[in-house]
């Protein structure tokens, strides 16, 4: 059984950070490819950063520059590192594990900037 954990989420001011973290387990995490992903209130769920078994990393437009993603394969963890917040990222961040077996889903941290 599959589980993922976010933790890290909060309520932070505009321009300052907040670091994200998704813990794995029952699952060949190394094999994965994971990502986080933001759904605002009346919006869908959107891709914000994603990284492969091997490393190589995507970023929405909006996030580039901003936010980084990383994972520790020793620890089963993913981590995404949000600095110069903006009001706009406020949405709820799950994270994400893909493997050719499927796709499962974390139940989300919320995340708060306040403007």
């Amino acid at each position: 059984q599959v589980q993922l954990v976010e933790s890290g989420g909060g309520l932070v001011q505009a321009g300052g950070s907040l670091r994200l973290a998704c813990a794995a387990s029952g699952t060949m995490f190394s094999t994965n490819a994971m990502g986080w992903y933001r759904q605002a209130p009346g919006k869908q769920r959107e891709l914000v950063a994603e990284i492969t078994s091997i490393g190589s990393t995507k970023y929405a437009d909006s996030v580039k520059g901003r936010f980084t993603i990383s994972r520790d394969n020793a620890k089963n963890t993913v981590t995404l590192q949000m600095n110069s917040l903006k009001p706009e990222d406020t949405a709820v961040y799950y994270c994400k594990a893909s493997s050719i077996y499927g796709s499962y889903w974390g139940q989300g941290t919320q995340v708060t900037v306040s403007s």
